[in-house]
């Protein structure tokens, strides 16, 4: 027999349990709600963050109608069964690198003057049509060309001018300048406007782990701060910025050097991005994710997190081995030796084979 002592009398002891374990439940149920609201919260916070961290510029709005015709688009492709359709047609980007000093990040990084900015680097990225394959065209910063006339946002219109380098449209009127500078020498429409500076760049470099690249020959720069020897090497992001920087330590110490080297890192880029299953490690995620829209300016068609997203999510079936880089054909201007002009019949090939 078991004594009661052992069971208590059949009423005590079995309310005491009854008792507790509604309590137990009651708070285990608490804490659980507690942290589904913290989470909740913070994937708030984190989204809300993130799209507040983007700044855009309404370039259709300012630029208005007389443009090159926008690349006509297929039927969407969708995802999935349930997925909204994703685009799948030809685009045109305008990826401007700036140098700006905005921020103790970019001037402790050496950014431009505090007076502005200045477009260091420009690249036309043509995504073709499926978007399974991309050109990477990257216009000379040196380049002279007619800048037309740019709508300001203060009021008014800075005047036509030949003769002018190309960077020269973002520092007079900012990026609807700089597209529509570029829209004029190309022919092309720029469906969208990305910039990023000094440290953004950086930082998208050292939230993918760094980027591994081969130099040819040794690179000695000490305005740009690097030195490596000829051979393979793993950069971190300042390291990057300055080999994407670099033009004294390699060739005549033009751009045109200097330009290779950028379309290097890109390709280096695109390859840790895709070598990295971000989706898997949402910490990481968000590192890049903080790192890119804290430094990203864009036109209103790429300013929220959802359109971003959505963009990326087009491009998931192109692959870094199928982006073409290249750069517009050119040659000495004859008005200055340190300039270049657009090599003609062959630039205007180049622009028409993406169109």
């Amino acid at each position: 027999m078991t004594s009661e002592d052992e069971h208590g009398d059949g009423n005590g002891d079995t309310e005491g349990h009854s008792g507790r374990r509604p309590r137990l439940v009651k708070a285990v149920g608490a804490v659980l709600a507690c942290g589904l609201v913290l989470a909740v919260a913070g994937a708030g916070w984190a989204y809300w963050h993130l799209n507040d961290n983007i700044r855009s510029v309404d370039i259709d709005g300012a630029l208005g109608t007389g443009r090159p015709v926008r690349a006509a688009a297929p039927p969407a492709a969708s995802a999935s069964a349930s997925a909204s359709p994703l685009p799948g047609g030809a685009l045109n980007i305008l990826v401007l690198g700036s140098d700006s000093r905005s921020g103790e990040a970019n001037a402790a990084l050496g950014g431009g003057h505090s007076s502005g900015a200045r477009s260091d680097t420009a690249m036309v990225v043509h995504i073709d049509a499926g978007r399974t394959a991309a050109t990477v065209v990257s216009i000379p910063r040196d380049t002279l060309v007619t800048r037309p006339s740019c709508p300001l946002g203060s009021g008014g219109a800075t005047a036509v001018t030949y003769n002018a380098m190309f960077n020269s449209a973002y520092s007079v009127g900012g990026p609807v300048c700089a597209v529509k500078t570029a829209e004029s020498i190309t022919d092309i429409r720029m469906d969208h406007y990305l910039e990023i500076d000094f440290s953004g760049f950086a930082k998208l470099v050292d939230a993918v782990g760094g980027v591994t690249v081969t130099t040819g020959q040794d690179i000695d720069d000490d305005k740009s701060h690097l030195h490596l020897k000829a051979g393979t090497h793993h950069l971190d992001g300042e390291q990057a910025l300055a080999m994407a920087r670099t033009r004294h330590g390699i060739g005549d110490g033009s751009d045109l050097g200097r330009i290779g080297l950028q379309q290097q890192l890109v390709k280096a880029l695109l390859e840790q991005i895709a070598s990295r299953d971000l989706l898997t490690d949402p910490g990481k995620l968000y590192q890049v994710a903080d790192a890119v829209t804290g430094s990203l300016t864009t036109d209103t068609g790429l300013d929220s997190l959802p359109e971003l997203i959505r963009l990326g999510e087009s491009l998931k079936g192109l692959a870094a081995k199928n982006v073409k880089t290249v750069m517009m054909p050119v040659v000495t201007a004859p008005s200055n030796p340190n300039r270049v002009v657009a090599k003609e019949p062959t630039a205007s090939e180049l622009w028409a084979s993406l169109r």
